[in-house]
């Protein structure tokens, strides 16, 4: 099974794959790297639509488009929908950090890497330096090309204040 967690390009050529073999993607055999992929890829469509797309409307096209299963009520539709909630929130989480930048300035892909890693800091227990080594895979496949290091600073740095 070809991975989720890769560029737009690769996932076309996974469709094109899929539709030519008539094999669909079972959600259930993703990894959870892949899970991560597929929650970045939905929070970046809801932003596409200017958040005034429901988060379940988006799940069913994804699931329509690339033969997919994801369950348009279950864990991945609300996290999406708790990270879009809250993105104000987490967006001070690191604005502060922001050492010489404008919050503008920080790419949709960019941002969304990071309200996405700050809201499992707040939401989640799972290990801070998991969650900053996905953010930083993300930023590796989906936003610019030295984004990476400025997500795996900004997380650090963020980091520190959850430690406590």
């Amino acid at each position: 099974m070809q991975s989720l967690f890769s560029s737009s390009d690769d996932i076309s050529k996974t469709q094109e794959s899929n539709a030519n073999d008539n094999d669909s993607i079972n959600y259930d055999d993703l990894s959870r790297r892949d899970v991560r992929s597929l929650i970045f890829h939905f929070l970046y469509a809801a932003h596409a639509f200017n958040y005034e797309e429901s988060v379940q409307s988006i799940i069913d096209n994804v699931n329509r488009g690339f033969e997919l299963n994801v369950p348009l009520n279950g864990e991945i539709a609300h996290l999406v929908s708790s990270v879009i909630e809250n993105r104000d929130e987490l967006e001070k989480v690191y604005e502060p950090y922001l050492a010489n930048w404008r919050s503008e300035r920080i790419s949709v892909c960019t941002k969304l890497i990071l309200l996405f890693a700050i809201w499992e800091f707040k939401y989640t227990t799972i290990d801070l330096r998991i969650i900053i080594n996905e953010a930083i895979e993300l930023a590796k496949c989906f936003a610019e090309e030295d984004a990476y290091r400025f997500v795996n600073g900004i997380l650090d740095s963020v980091s520190k204040e959850f430690r406590r």
